[in-house]
């Protein structure tokens, strides 16, 4: 059992003076866009117990990456080491910024979380597009089984908590510190070509005609997956602000039971379909039917949308 201490916690050792060995294990991509200021980075992929019980010098040592999930992998691999006193901070760095604890913010960086989900999506999608449509039966076993592979890996991951995607794509130019600007433009070339192949597809082709009519007989919902600084420049009328980035920290079902009724539709848009779509992949699990807008806000409002601005 992996010991876990809270932020809040963690705020108050250091106050007092205590010496806090915090270990963040995300890509240095990641940390370079926000980090606790007295953080390490050692990404997990790179964890050499030696070094940590170095650091630690005989103490405990803390360990952090976006939420929870690889600082619990990072404790359990210490610990079969046989380094003690490894212990995970709660809701990780996410929990952190809330909590108030000091911050180094840097270059914005998509989390490891979200370019797995994008690889591993546009991999089924490039194999059952093969597989229906290609007309050579051998290139269709081909696409089957790579749709196959690729569904029985996050399966796995699923499982054990372990995916090797994610340990691939962490060692990515794009994911490390300083990531060439070249290594960028491969990145974002990847990830258009993902969206353009798998985005058509996910979309509702429900006219905005059809959703302006269903909001106004109390039929469907709109949800703005943007952040709260996008809503305050403006924003549809009647709309729920409930931004991506608050779903990725963990959805509270009740929370979310409060704000979006089950027996009605949920239309969810963003600025040009893409967070939409994510939204959508986290929503529709418990049990909604969403229907994520290819439109964006600016087309919602040259539709006649009634919109305001403020909070």
């Amino acid at each position: 059992m992996v010991a876990t201490v809270s932020p809040t916690t963690l705020a108050d050792l250091r106050r007092r003076g205590d010496a806090v060995t915090l270990i963040d294990v995300r890509t240095p991509a990641e940390f370079g866009e926000v980090h606790v200021d007295f953080a390490r980075n050692i990404p997990l992929d790179r964890l050499d117990p030696r070094e940590i019980a170095a650091l630690a010098g005989g103490g405990k040592v803390y360990v952090i990456c976006k939420s929870g999930g690889r600082s619990r992998q990072a404790c359990e691999k210490l610990a079969a080491a046989g380094l003690e006193g490894a212990v995970s901070v709660e809701g990780g760095t996410a929990a952190c910024v809330e909590a108030g604890l000091p911050v180094v913010r840097g270059r914005k960086a998509m989390s490891l979380e979200r370019q797995v989900r994008i690889a591993a999506g546009a991999l089924v999608a490039l194999g059952a597009a093969t597989a229906g449509l290609c007309p050579d039966p051998l290139w269709s076993k081909v696409g089957a089984g790579l749709a196959a592979f690729v569904g029985c890996g996050l399966v796995f991951a699923g499982i054990t908590d372990t995916c090797g995607m994610a340990m691939v794509l962490a060692r990515m130019p794009w994911n490390q510190a300083g990531g060439t600007a070249c290594a960028r433009a491969v990145l974002a070339a990847v990830l258009v070509a993902a969206a353009s192949g798998t985005a058509q597809a996910g979309h509702t082709k429900d006219s905005l005609d059809t959703v302006k009519q269903s909001m106004k007989e109390k039929k469907a919902v709109l949800v703005d997956c943007r952040e709260a600084e996008e809503w305050e420049e403006g924003h549809v009328v009647g709309a729920v602000l409930l931004p991506l980035s608050a779903l990725e920290k963990g959805v509270d079902a009740a929370r979310i039971a409060a704000l979006l009724p089950k027996d009605k539709i949920i239309y969810c848009h963003c600025l040009a379909g893409g967070r939409c779509l994510e939204a959508a992949e986290i929503l529709a699990p418990l049990g909604y039917d969403v229907r994520p807008l290819k439109p964006g806000y600016p087309q919602l409002e040259k539709a006649g949308f009634p919109t305001a601005k403020g909070r």
